[in-house]
């Protein structure tokens, strides 16, 4: 019998699981401003609108909410 070689690909784009948020532990803010939270859940990082929770949550990866919080802290999403 021959020996699986399947190797795992990287998520991309809409390819993430359904996370079962239910039970996610939401944060806000240190500062409490803004209405954005987000739970850690299963490896990923879910975030929401805190003010329309059974909205669609956005999921990502650990790499991409990496470049997210960068570019946020760079000014990337500031208005000019």
């Amino acid at each position: 019998m021959a020996e699986s070689t399947t190797q795992q690909r990287p998520l991309r784009g809409w390819d993430k699981p359904e996370l079962d948020l239910s039970n996610a532990q939401w944060q806000s803010s240190s500062r409490g401003l803004g209405d954005v939270q987000i739970a850690f859940v299963e490896g990923f990082i879910a975030m929401r609108n805190s003010g329309s929770p059974e909205s669609p949550s956005l999921i990502f990866t650990p790499a991409e909410w990496g470049a997210f919080v960068s570019g946020a802290r760079e000014g990337e999403f500031d208005l000019t």
